[in-house]
Parts: structure tokens; C-alpha cells; sequence
């Protein structure tokens, strides 16, 4: 049987003007790279707000311009960690349709854990199994922020990914301590509704997905989206949101829980139905 987890509305009567505003403000971000990366972040930004703008207008992912939107948030998510990785020189970026040679420009604040986990997010998305890759090559000490910033679990969130991905050893260990380190008694920084409504439940999802639990997946994933929109309609504010409309950690696993055949019997807005069973993959390079 089927559970359906129904989008809350998110109010906005010229959604479809609206997301197309920020898809042309997107591409000119990207253009501007080529004269200097400094401001990727902001590009990073904007791409992820006209991604949820799009799934507004398009819940399903059913318009190419949806899924340009998602590869476009993924190859600025990814650039993001690729031109502060270095200092020197330049990289090869395919962002927007077009390789963009971009300026090294070294660390910034912003090449955080928290950015590292929406660009995997976002890779996984997209089943770009390369950027996957590189995003789990960065060594964990490059993606500390200053103490305070981050609960200590996000960077053995950000561990546990890494090592299931490279296939690396110690990855039961580590979720084991990724989730006593999640417990809202343990963890200081994150709200505890944040915490609980939208940061736990992708760490929940993982362990289900790499237990192979066919019987409990799906029943988690009903329950992080359940989670996911209290905490989105928690008040008036947060209603109004558009950072909402989609569960971008709860898809990117039920993404991986797909591709690994898992059975899922749940359907929502949250979860965009072409990114979830990957109908655009190969529409474009990405």
C-alpha cells in the first residue's frame, strides 16, 4: 500500500514568473564565473533557491527546465568545493551546459560541512557518481568551520558518507557514533526542532538503506517527510518558505534506496517523482 505525504502549500500566486526570475538570474551568476569564481557561493546559493522555486511550479520534475535547474545546483555545489580546493591555477567546470574554465581562489568560510552535505545531496540526485566521488575525496579536516558553528555529529555525518562511498572501513562504528552524537541531548548548536524535524531523519534513512531494510524504509521515509512538514508549518513564516518544498536529504537517500532496488511505497511533493526514479538522466551532459 502506497502512502501519500502531501505537500503543504506554500503560498505565491506567480510562482512559474518567479522561478523564471531566478533560473536567468542563476545563469548569469554562472557566466560571471568565468571572470572570477569569488562569488560562487552566492551562485550556489541562488541555484538552490531556483531549484525549489521549480519543483513550486513543478512537483513532479515533469519540465526539463526542473531538472536543468537540479544539474545546475549540483555542478555549482560541486564547483564550490572544487575552486576552493586549490589555490592556484584554474578548473574545468561543466556548469549550465557549457565546461567553464574557472579561477582557483582557495578556502572559503563557506566550503563547509553543511554546503559538502547539499552538494552530495545533490550528486546523488543527479546519480553523478564522479562528483560523488570527488566530493568524498576531501579530507574532513578541510570542511571544519570554527567551533560552534557545527554540532560535532555533522562531521561524522559527513565521515560516514564518505567511507560508505569509497568503500572504506569502519562505516558501522561511525554511524553508530553519528547517531549518539544526533541525540538532542548531545547535540548544543542546531535547534532541537531543526534537529529533529530535518537533520536526524536523512541519518535515521541512511541506517535503514544500508541495512537493506526492506521492511523499514519506507515507513522511515514516510515518517522524515512527516517530520519535514512539521517543521515547515510550524508557523506562518516558515509556511511561506520555499526552502521547504522540497526534503533534499530524505530524496537524496530514498535516491540511493531506488537505484539499490529497495521497495518504497511512498509518494509526495517532497519527493519530486522524476528525481526520485531518475527519468531525466541522460536527457543532457552533465
Amino acid at each position: 500500500m502506497t502512502v501519500i505525504i502531501a505537500r503543504h502549500s506554500v503560498p505565491g500566486s506567480d510562482a512559474e514568473q518567479f522561478a523564471d526570475r531566478l533560473g536567468k538570474r542563476v545563469a548569469r551568476r554562472i557566466d560571471d564565473l568565468e571572470e572570477s569564481a569569488n562569488m560562487i557561493d552566492f551562485a550556489f546559493n541562488s541555484s538552490l533557491l531556483a531549484l525549489r522555486a521549480r519543483c513550486i511550479v513543478d512537483p513532479r520534475a515533469a519540465a526539463v527546465e526542473t531538472w536543468e535547474a537540479t544539474v545546475n545546483a549540483m555542478q555549482l555545489g560541486s564547483a564550490l568545493f572544487a575552486v576552493t580546493g586549490v589555490s592556484e591555477g584554474s578548473v574545468e567546470c561543466r556548469i549550465n551546459r557549457k565546461l567553464r574554465t574557472l579561477r582557483a581562489i582557495g578556502p572559503l568560510p563557506t566550503a563547509d560541512a553543511g554546503n559538502w552535505l547539499t552538494a552530495f545531496w545533490l550528486a546523488v540526485i543527479c546519480r553523478d557518481q564522479m562528483r560523488m566521488t570527488q566530493l568524498c575525496e576531501i579530507p574532513l579536516d578541510r570542511l571544519r568551520s570554527p567551533e560552534g558553528q557545527y554540532d560535532e555529529y555533522v562531521y561524522h555525518w559527513v565521515d560516514v558518507l564518505q567511507t560508505y562511498w569509497l568503500q572504506r572501513p569502519g562505516i558501522v562504528d561511525k554511524l553508530i557514533a553519528t547517531i549518539e552524537a544526533s541525540n538532542p541531548e548531545v547535540a548544543r548548536v542546531a535547534p532541537r526542532d531543526l534537529l529533529q524535524g530535518v537533520l536526524y531523519p536523512p541519518i535515521n534513512l541512511f541506517y535503514r538503506f544500508v541495512r537493506k531494510d526492506e521492511e523499514g524504509f519506507s515507513p522511515a521515509l514516510a515518517d522524515a517527510l512527516k517530520l519535514h512538514k512539521a517543521y515547515w508549518t510550524l508557523n506562518e513564516d516558515r509556511a511561506a518558505d520555499i526552502d521547504g518544498s522540497i526534503a533534499l536529504g530524505p530524496l537524496a537517500i530514498a535516491c540511493l534506496a531506488y537505484d539499490g532496488e529497495l521497495p518504497i511505497s511512498v509518494e509526495s511533493e517532497y519527493l519530486p517523482k522524476h528525481l526520485l526514479t531518475r527519468g531525466w538522466l541522460g536527457e543532457f551532459p552533465t
